[in-house]
């Protein structure tokens, strides 16, 4: 069994066929879907998929791209929510230096309040460090004191920060991205023991190949698995077995 650790299952891109997606995840092996949070447009969505599919599971937070003038309002709803039911994980938060720094000021503040709510309520963060790694890291530095735990989703750093992250105790989330062939992914990761990596999706986006720059959905986790098996030069299912392990470790899942 594979476990997607970051799709967006609930996103307008599945719509139409949320339905066919899911149930090609499960004849794909995926036994659970995590889905990370973005912000209030689409915490209701995901929260729906949760009630009508046993297998998906929500984390809460505000993703760095919705920092804006209203963050704060973003942050004070999805504090409510985690105040009011369990969550997985407080995700996916982080900083987003590629589009717009117009409020990185904001995004920090952001990310720290979060980062704050995880320790309180003793669950695992979710990390989006896109063009941002190198400073994601120092944050976490500032909190990690032995109980802070989580991923660096969609892990695009080298194989120096992939080191400093498992040596605090951080997941490494492997995407589409290690399946490219010049993605750097297989280098920066090539000394990283098994125990510290999860599979993930990111759908709808960053399909692996085969399907390279076309929808992504949780079935494809398949292709990122059968990759690292490659490089590795183990099985598919020991892959499945390690990573399904770590994820539950993690996100504290039920079998």
């Amino acid at each position: 069994m594979f476990i997607d650790t970051h799709a967006h299952t609930y996103s307008n891109s599945f719509k139409s066929d949320a339905v066919e997606i899911l149930a090609r995840a499960r004849e794909a092996g995926v036994g659970k879907i995590l889905m990370p949070a973005i912000d209030r447009s689409t915490h209701e969505a995901m929260l729906d998929m949760e009630a009508k599919n046993d297998y998906c599971h929500s984390m809460m937070g505000v993703h760095p791209c919705s920092i804006g003038e209203n963050f704060e309002e973003e942050l004070k709803a999805a504090e409510e929510y985690l105040a009011s039911r369990p969550f997985i994980a407080v995700g996916e938060i982080g900083l987003d230096f590629y589009w717009d720094v117009t409020y990185k000021e904001q995004q920090y503040k952001a990310l720290r309040r979060q980062i704050e709510w995880a320790l309180h309520y003793d669950l695992p963060i979710c990390i989006h460090s896109r063009n941002a790694t190198a400073e994601c890291i120092e944050v976490v530095k500032e909190y990690q004191k032995g109980k802070l735990r989580g991923v660096f989703h969609c892990f695009s750093g080298d194989a120096t920060q992939a080191a400093e992250l498992t040596g605090m105790g951080f997941y490494l989330g492997i995407g589409g991205v290690l399946t490219f062939k010049n993605g750097g992914l297989d280098t920066a990761i090539k000394d990283v023991d098994l125990s510290w990596l999860i599979l993930e999706t990111d759908a709808p986006y960053l399909a692996p190949v085969p399907y390279r720059g076309k929808r992504n959905e949780p079935a494809y986790v398949l292709h990122v698995a059968q990759k690292l098996a490659d490089l590795r030069e183990t099985s598919l299912e020991n892959i499945a077995e390690v990573t399904t392990a770590n994820a539950r470790a993690l996100f504290r899942l039920e079998a």
